[in-house]
């Protein structure tokens, strides 16, 4: 197969903007160089807007596809979770039939790597196919201690289902905690000691009342858990933050994505540098989900200056009209617009290559690599996928 040479009016390279550079890629996709353009010679391909790697999406619900427009928006959280609990149930062939979609529409939108959240196996068939490699991230809950073996063990019927699939054909996975209100420290501790668990996920202070449950046993999660008839009489508030309760639970060797960080403090980051702590923390960012739950970003350029390692996800269906990372780069760029559009970028591609262990592959224009090639218009509106 013959190689194709691609110029445009900028190129990303991973990690940042190269000047007059051209990209020579196999048939494949496999990257064979970058050269500076004088150097390129003839049948160079110019185009206009920024050619980058393909998108990684750190936090996805494909399994919630069925639930687009489904929930009104700016419900907040505690009301969500309600109606996501109530609502997800129909048939399945419609399921599934929005499952493909929903695929179909990562693709179309640049992605060429998920992090998906699983609390069943619904996913299976579609990812079968092979379209993406997905990490499979297992849910696990239960806030009552004496479940704790039952929803494990349901975990891991799920994760050896998947497990089938395994690495072979492009897929990983491993069982990971929902949220800190919704597991119990029994359940938690099944959870990061399970074989071979290096890469967990988790739903991180989406909500105040996240940090008020454990602060002082008080909000709005009291409420849902009366509602759910969840006996909460033997859970104790740690006087903390919900971070600052949970993060030393990982295994220092484990890595973690957490997801939202929209009541993150200065003070949690600082406390996630705790000598003991796992250090192997990736900070995924879903803004336009958090603006159609709560209406309500994080402090992202607090963030930045704290020197976090940032990810992108687009959350479900349910929180989002689109499963498109370049959506969420320019929710970013439109509320935050001071954050240099590299950084967006470095964030959509080689941050989160890292951050679901497929760097060796993904995530940058690095020769024998095969990342995938996506030209976005310059204001972030479009992009079409080359490669």
């Amino acid at each position: 197969m013959s190689s194709k040479k691609f110029r445009a009016t900028r190129l990303f390279d991973g990690y940042q903007m190269r000047a007059d550079m051209v990209l020579v890629v196999a048939g494949d996709g496999t990257v064979e160089e970058m050269i500076p353009a004088a150097d390129a010679g003839d049948d160079v391909v110019s185009l206009e807007g920024i050619l980058s790697p393909g998108f990684i999406n750190c936090h996805c619900h494909l399994e919630l596809s069925h639930m687009k427009g489904l929930i009104p928006p700016q419900t907040g959280l505690i009301d969500f979770v309600r109606q996501v609990m109530q609502n997800r149930h129909l048939p399945t062939g419609e399921i599934l039939a929005a499952i493909a979609k929903g695929e179909d529409e990562l693709l179309k939108n640049g992605t060429v790597a998920v992090g998906d959240i699983c609390n069943n196996t619904i996913t299976l068939s579609q990812k079968k196919k092979r379209r993406l490699p997905y990490h499979n991230f297992i849910e696990a809950s239960g806030f009552v201690p004496g479940a704790a073996d039952t929803r494990f063990r349901q975990a891991v019927e799920v994760y050896n289902a998947f497990e089938t699939e395994g690495p072979s054909h492009g897929h990983s996975s491993s069982i990971v905690p929902h949220a800190p209100y919704s597991v119990a420290n029994e359940l938690w501790k099944m959870i990061v000691d399970f074989p071979g668990n290096d890469l967990l996920t988790i739903h991180n202070q989406e909500t105040a009342a996240e940090n008020e449950l454990f602060l002082r046993k008080e909000g709005e999660f009291l409420g849902l858990y009366q509602g759910m008839s969840i006996d909460i009489t033997g859970f104790q508030p740690t006087g903390t933050t919900s971070l600052q309760s949970y993060l030393g639970k990982f295994h220092p060797r484990q890595a973690a994505i957490l997801v939202h960080n929209v009541f993150t403090s200065a003070d949690d980051i600082r406390y996630s540098h705790t000598p003991g702590i796992t250090s192997l923390l990736s900070w995924c960012l879903c803004p336009k989900a958090n603006l159609y739950i709560s209406g309500r970003l994080p402090d992202l350029d607090m963030l930045v200056e704290e020197g976090c390692e940032l990810v992108i996800g687009t959350d479900s269906l349910a929180s989002n009209d689109t499963l498109s990372i370049l959506a969420e780069m320019q929710t970013i760029h439109r509320h935050f617009p001071l954050i240099p559009i590299p950084s967006l970028f470095r964030w959509a591609t080689i941050n989160g290559a890292k951050a679901l262990q497929m760097d060796g592959v993904l995530g940058s224009f690095e020769k024998g690599k095969k990342p995938g090639v996506i030209l976005s218009k310059e204001d972030l509106s479009a992009c079409t996928r080359l490669i």
